[in-house]
């Protein structure tokens, strides 16, 4: 790549960072016009379109980076959820470390899931489909879901996972607005032991839900 190339690659994830941040900070992303985008950057707005042909071009591919991301952290939840106990607490406080560091990824997908912008919304929506593909191809390796009979059941608990993962993960963010100090850390323990309650609950009906079907196949 030569430095020209370099350069505008380093201006084109210029703007798609300058845009999730400025609508993960109180704002819809269909609220935020070129012009701010490109000022954030320092770029004129006509140098927008070297990059992008409008705001839904960049929301699009701002979208895909976010899911890719949240790919990642949930590759790695998904190895440890359906492990042993001690397992799956470790892939919790990792997942919650990881919301820690970087929590606009999470920020923007869960306000613009069901945001203003229709076009980010369909982008959302296809890209939490492939991760819920994603997650139940990592779940099917452990033997805890290998009696299940039809995909279908382990994409219904991959897509119940993951819908408790964003529900973790705006907890957690709206844990560190309300509380601070000592209180924060109180809270944040409870929401880690009520994530880890939820994760057997779920794992322990599995084993019961394949015991029952197993013996109505028996019965009949």
């Amino acid at each position: 790549m030569s430095i020209r190339d370099e350069r505008k690659q380093q201006s084109r994830q210029a703007l798609l960072d300058a845009a999730l941040s400025l609508s993960t900070s109180g704002r819809s992303f269909s609220s935020i016009s070129l012009r701010e985008v490109a000022r954030e950057v320092g770029l004129v707005p006509t140098a927008f379109y070297r990059h992008f042909q409008d705001m839904d071009e960049l929301g699009q591919e701002l979208v895909d980076q976010v899911a890719l991301y949240l790919k990642h952290v949930l590759h790695q939840l998904g190895q440890g959820l359906a492990q042993p106990e001690a397992k799956a607490e470790t892939s919790m406080a990792l997942f919650f470390d990881a919301i820690d560091q970087n929590a606009m990824p999470w920020i923007f997908m869960i306000a613009e899931r069901w945001g203003g912008s229709d076009m980010v919304r369909r982008a959302i929506a296809r890209e939490i489909e492939f991760l819920n593909i994603d997650l139940a191809q990592d779940l099917e390796k452990f033997d805890i879901v290998q009696n299940f009979h039809h995909a279908d059941d382990l994409k219904v608990l991959s897509n119940i996972l993951i819908n408790l993962c964003f529900t973790w993960a705006m907890s957690w963010i709206t844990l560190g607005r309300q509380y601070s100090g000592m209180e924060l850390e109180l809270q944040k323990l409870v929401l880690k032991k009520q994530s880890i309650t939820q994760v057997r609950l779920i794992f322990k009906g599995i084993l019961n839900w394949q015991a029952t079907t197993q013996a109505e196949s028996s019965s009949d």
